[in-house]
């Protein structure tokens, strides 16, 4: 199988690297000094799990140069995921699946208005990890996990086979009944710590030892799982305990992506975040009034960092 990675930052670095490491024809989309760096050393990955390093069939930054791939995984944040989409269209065929992994509740939408209906799956997945230099990833935290599946939820053969190719590459994956529910729960958790934390400016453990920021969170939270049942997606109580059981067991230090990427004055997902539970909520008639807030303090910096 053919596999290009578009982005090989935490994300796709790790699940790259993974994929490569297991034998399979790997292709790397990157960039600067951290593309200059997998050519010339290989990807290094420093890992909980165990380290190693890998050199992929192809590192460039010229789509031009990558054959027709079986599976792409995009490892882009949300907000380039259009862009990228446009990228892709001349080099996949009618049988290359398109698996997004980043954070956001609307992803497939996205890939939907540029690419065929047949070449998009439904993902995410769990992971804490960063380019620590050019040329390294370091994973952190968290037992990573690709979650996937048809956006129909159907069992298919492709399903199985992509299943395999994970398992091969030990790592660990989950095709659930509803993938929908499955991007919901991850949206949930992830725009709860990112917005605030990107405001505060710090850790999840100080927002967990001030009642007020804590019950700021716990807010956001519950205005995400309103404008989600208004959607028709399942995300009830239970969702939010085990959300927050996650929040609770966080190390000391923990940061979100999105948030350190607002902290660096860098572009961020925030319009896909807090940005995108407000619109929604206003198309819907409900009234998210602390994600509105963050979406609303956070704003101007994001602006910024987009002039920049």
């Amino acid at each position: 199988m053919k596999i290009l990675i578009f982005g090989i930052g935490g994300v796709g670095g790790y699940f790259g690297g993974k994929l490569a490491n297991a034998g399979f024809d790997v292709t790397m989309i990157a960039r600067g000094k951290h593309l200059e760096a997998i050519k010339e050393n290989g990807l290094e990955v420093e890992s909980i799990n165990g380290n190693f390093t890998v050199r992929p069939k192809l590192a460039t930054d010229k789509l031009a140069e990558v054959s027709i791939p079986d599976l792409v995984l995009l490892g882009v944040k949300s907000w380039q995921i259009q862009e990228v989409a446009n990228k892709l269209k001349p080099i996949i065929s009618a049988e290359t699946m398109v698996l997004p992994l980043q954070n956001g509740a609307n992803n497939v939408e996205k890939l939907l208005e540029i690419l065929p209906a047949k070449n998009v799956l439904a993902g995410l997945c769990h992971i804490v990890s960063f380019v620590e230099k050019p040329g390294k990833i370091k994973h952190a935290s968290f037992d990573p996990r690709i979650t996937f599946g048809e956006i129909d939820n159907s069992n298919s053969d492709r399903i199985q086979q992509l299943k395999s190719v994970f398992d091969k590459a030990e790592i660990t994956n989950f095709n659930p009944e509803n993938i929908q529910l499955e991007i919901w729960k991850k949206f949930l958790f992830i725009t709860t710590i990112s917005g605030l934390g990107g405001l505060t400016r710090v850790s999840i453990d100080k927002i967990r030892e001030s009642e007020y920021l804590y019950e700021l969170i716990q807010k956001t939270a519950q205005e995400i799982k309103a404008v989600a049942n208004a959607k028709g997606i399942l995300l009830a109580e239970e969702h939010l305990e085990k959300a927050f059981e996650i929040i609770k067991n966080q190390p000391a230090g923990t940061t979100a992506s999105t948030q350190r990427d607002i902290m660096a004055g860098r572009p961020s997902e925030l319009e896909n975040f807090n940005g995108y539970v407000v619109k929604e909520a206003k198309k819907l008639n409900i009234s998210t009034p602390v994600n509105k807030m963050i979406y609303e303090c956070l704003l101007p910096m994001e602006k910024e960092a987009r002039n920049n």
